[in-house]
């Protein structure tokens, strides 16, 4: 197959060949990549995600030489709040990254339809959520190669969209594909465009960046969750910037108030202007949410009723899909070290641009009307957390 002619994306009725692995439809598609749900040829009855380059972008090494470091990087991060990378390669011309697939929504689709729906994000739930997301983006920033020295990782993007829910109630970061990269920023590429939203003050004035940018861009996305509302908004790309710039934020509760004081207090001091006055890491502010879950009688079961009940068609075409899936075969995918082969050396170029790279998911059919979501457990948490004081600490940081 030439790397030029359009990739057959398959069906589970009519899988396509793919190496040793069997296209059975394309669920998203990208400026630099499409992902197709996947499994290994005639042993498997699992699902995986086949996330191959655009042939138009594999033309050119520096968007290969791009598309192989996120792949390499992805092979690190072993995580279960990180979707799990199994192999990168090329297949007949195309680079690919073969990953588990994950049947649920990213937050962006979520957060639309709870807007659709006039529905909230239960606080336990965005609570969970967040949490998990510290966790896994903490073991990124303390990640070590073989020898025990730093990585240095560095997510740079998170959002909504790099967020994803699983049916039964998995969370998992989906996208480190400009982690660490030595990246030129430039609107022409449309790397930025559309995502200051989601950056710290450092990131929108070009500062050296740390893991605490990170910690920032889990405090919007927190937020967001918390009042189903753009933190940061401008009617221009200028006005938004400035605004990320001065980090001027009211307290979730003011829109949403089954917000305790202490979940105010600890989105404030993710979102502090100052890095100093930040969380310095994504394991401390995972703590101070899981003492405040705690508070709460949460399960993760109730995250995947959440998400199936506010999809509730997808859900029942993802169980017909995988009803489709095992009847092409028994055994379970095995996959122990993960793989890196490609048919030629890997380019060494620098890398200077990168195309857009936001997943879009393909276009389902409508749901039903969404019923009405389960809400928080009755009664607020108290204003502190075991531990406390974090609230009288951090007391009057919205209105500074």
């Amino acid at each position: 197959m030439d790397s030029s002619d359009k990739l057959d994306p398959g069906s589970i009725a009519a899988p396509t060949a793919f190496g040793k692995y069997q296209l059975l439809g394309l669920i998203a598609r990208g400026g630099m990549a499409e992902v197709y749900r996947a499994r290994v040829a005639g042993r498997s009855d699992d699902l995986l995600a086949i996330k191959c380059m655009r042939p138009s972008l594999a033309k050119e090494a520096r968007f290969v030489d791009m598309f192989i470091r996120e792949g390499r990087l992805a092979v690190l991060l072993e995580h279960e709040a990180i979707v799990r990378t199994f192999e990168i390669g090329r297949i007949e011309g195309r680079y690919f990254i073969a990953m588990e697939y994950i049947g649920g929504k990213d937050l962006t689709q979520i957060l639309r339809r709870c807007q659709e729906a006039n529905h909230r994000i239960p606080v336990p739930h965005a609570v969970h959520v967040a949490m998990k997301m510290c966790e896994g983006l903490h073991f990124a920033h303390v990640r070590t190669d073989d020898e025990g020295r730093p990585l240095n990782i560095v997510n740079r993007d998170v959002s909504p969209s790099n967020v994803r829910l699983s049916y039964d109630g998995g969370v998992k970061l989906i996208d480190f594909g400009i982690a660490q990269a030595l990246v030129k920023f430039t609107s022409e590429i449309g790397v930025l465009k559309g995502k200051f939203s989601y950056m710290s003050p450092e990131q929108i004035r070009g500062m050296p960046l740390d893991a605490r940018t990170d910690v920032f861009s889990a405090g919007i996305v927190l937020h967001e969750m918390l009042t189903t509302e753009k933190l940061f908004r401008g009617d221009t790309e200028f006005a938004l910037m400035e605004k990320v710039r001065n980090a001027e934020v009211s307290p979730p509760s003011k829109f949403n108030r089954r917000v305790p004081e202490a979940l105010d207090a600890i989105v404030a001091q993710a979102l502090a202007r100052d890095v100093g006055d930040r969380y310095q890491s994504a394991a401390e502010m995972a703590a101070d949410l899981e003492a405040l879950l705690r508070s709460y009688r949460f399960t993760r079961e109730e995250l995947g009723e959440f998400v199936r009940g506010l999809f509730r068609q997808d859900y029942a075409k993802e169980l017909e899909d995988l009803d489709g899936s095992r009847a092409g075969g028994r055994p379970v995918v095995e996959v122990s070290e993960p793989e890196v082969v490609f048919e030629e050396p890997e380019p060494q170029t620098d890398l200077a641009t990168r195309p857009t790279d936001r997943m879009e998911p393909v276009a389902a059919p409508p749901d039903a009307p969404v019923e009405e979501a389960p809400g928080d457990r009755p009664g607020s948490p108290p204003p502190g957390v075991p531990g406390g004081g974090l609230w009288a600490r951090l007391r009057g940081r919205f209105s500074k």
